[in-house]
C-alpha cells in the first residue's frame, strides 16, 4: 500500500506543467485575453497584420447585434436575398436569389456555419450595400481604438489589404460578447434551417471545440489559403470568461489543440475577483443649475480584478471626473475610474451618472437654494 501511495505521489509531482511559451508553437500569432477586464494573459506576435479569414464575421456579427439592440432591425424581420448574396463562394447556407429569411435564421447561418451568403444578405439589409456595411465595420474598428485592422469585405474571403491581428480579433470578440445573446447562437453545434420544408439544410458548427471542450460556447473559426487556419474561441468557467485567438495555424487539428491548451492554461493559472458592481456609487458630486442637488457617479461596467491564483490582491481605485454640467444623461461618459492592484494601475473604466439629470427651471433653482439654506449646505 505504501508503494502504491508513493508511486501516485511521485507521478503527481511530475505531471507536465504547461508553460506560456509552449502554448501555440505552430501559430504565426496568438493571444489570450480575459473578457471582463480586457487584460492580456499571454501573447505572441499578437499585432502582426494577417488575413483573418472568416473571423472577419466577428465584426459583422457585432454590427448586427448593435443594430438589433438599437432597434434599426428586428429578429423577425424578413430579409430578401439579393443575387449578389446568393452567389457568394466559400462557406454557404445555400440561399437562393429572392428567397426570404428571417434575421434570426441568418444570424444562425453566420454564427454556426459561417455562411458568406448569409452575412452579405445581412450587410445589405442593414447598410443598403456591402460596401456601406464595410465602411461601418472600419468605423467601428476606429471607435474601438484598434490599429491593426482594415476590412475590405464582411465575410473574410481573401482580398488585398483585408487584414487584422490576433489582438484586434480578440478585442472585437470581447466587444461582441457584451451582447450576451450571441452565445445562444455560437454555442449551437448542429441544427436544421428551413426544417419541415424541402429546402432544409443541416448546419454544423465550424468551431468543433463547442462540442468537444466543455465550457466553450463560441466564437468563430476561419480558413483561407492565405490566412491558414484561424480561431477566436471563448470559454466560461468559475465566473471567468477567456478569449483565445490563433492565426496562421497549419491545420485545423493543430488550431483546435493549441487553443484548447491556451484555454486550459488561463483557467489553471488565473482567477477573477469582482471588485465593483455596475451600480456601485463611487462618488457623489454637486451640480449647479441642475434639477437635483447631487448626482451619483457609477461605473459603466462591472469592475473585476484578474490575478494569478498564487498572487495576493489589494485593489483600489482613483477617480478622474470631467467638468459635469446639466443636462447629463445616464450612459454619457463623465469621467474615468482608474483601477489599481497593489498600487499598480491595471485598467481604466468609464464612469457615468446614476440617472438622467436635467437643467433646473427657476422654481427648482429657488427650491434648491431654500433647501441648502435650511440644511446649511451652502458653499
Amino acid at each position: 500500500m505504501k508503494k502504491i501511495c508513493f508511486f501516485l505521489l511521485f507521478s503527481f509531482l511530475f505531471i507536465p506543467i504547461i508553460k506560456a511559451e509552449d502554448l501555440a508553437p505552430n501559430a504565426k500569432s496568438s493571444i489570450i485575453v480575459e473578457q471582463s477586464t480586457g487584460e492580456v494573459i499571454y501573447e505572441n506576435n499578437s499585432h502582426e497584420k494577417m488575413a483573418p479569414a472568416s473571423m472577419t464575421k466577428i465584426m459583422s456579427l457585432l454590427l448586427i447585434m448593435e443594430s438589433l439592440e438599437n432597434k434599426t432591425i428586428k429578429w423577425d424581420d424578413e430579409v430578401t436575398v439579393s443575387e449578389n448574396a446568393s452567389s457568394m463562394g466559400g462557406s454557404q447556407i445555400l440561399l437562393e436569389t429572392n428567397e426570404k429569411m428571417k434575421v434570426e435564421d441568418l444570424v444562425k447561418g453566420i454564427s454556426i456555419a459561417s455562411g458568406n451568403d448569409a452575412v452579405v444578405a445581412m450587410a445589405e439589409y442593414i447598410a443598403g450595400s456591402e460596401e456601406n456595411f464595410v465602411k461601418m465595420m472600419n468605423a467601428k474598428v476606429k471607435s474601438l481604438g484598434l490599429k491593426d485592422t482594415t476590412f475590405k469585405n464582411c465575410h473574410g474571403l481573401d482580398e488585398e489589404g483585408h487584414v487584422s491581428s490576433a489582438y484586434d480579433m480578440a478585442m472585437i470578440g470581447r466587444e461582441l460578447l457584451r451582447h450576451e445573446k450571441i452565445i445562444e447562437f455560437t454555442s449551437i453545434y448542429e441544427m436544421y434551417l428551413r426544417e419541415n420544408t424541402d429546402k432544409k439544410i443541416w448546419l454544423v458548427n465550424t468551431n468543433k471545440l463547442v462540442r468537444f471542450k466543455e465550457g466553450v460556447d463560441g466564437l468563430k473559426t476561419g480558413y483561407t489559403k492565405t490566412a491558414g487556419y484561424c480561431l477566436t474561441a471563448t470559454m466560461k468557467k468559475n465566473n471567468m470568461r477567456i478569449i483565445a485567438t490563433v492565426m496562421g495555424e497549419p491545420s485545423a487539428q493543430k488550431r483546435n489543440s493549441e487553443v484548447s491548451s491556451m484555454l486550459d492554461y488561463a483557467f489553471n493559472q488565473y482567477k477573477i475577483k469582482k471588485f465593483l458592481n455596475k451600480n456601485k456609487v463611487v462618488k457623489s458630486v454637486k451640480l449647479s443649475k441642475a434639477k437635483y442637488d447631487k448626482v451619483n457617479i457609477i461605473p459603466m461596467e462591472e469592475v473585476n480584478i484578474l490575478s494569478k491564483k498564487t498572487d495576493k490582491i489589494k485593489p483600489s481605485y482613483e477617480i478622474e471626473l470631467n467638468d459635469i454640467k446639466a443636462p447629463v444623461r445616464k450612459g454619457e461618459i463623465v469621467g474615468t475610474l482608474i483601477v489599481k492592484n497593489n498600487n499598480k494601475k491595471i485598467q481604466e473604466v468609464n464612469l457615468t451618472v446614476e440617472r438622467n439629470v436635467e437643467k433646473a427651471n427657476l422654481f427648482q433653482l429657488y427650491w434648491n437654494n431654500i433647501k441648502n439654506v435650511i440644511t446649511g449646505n451652502i458653499n
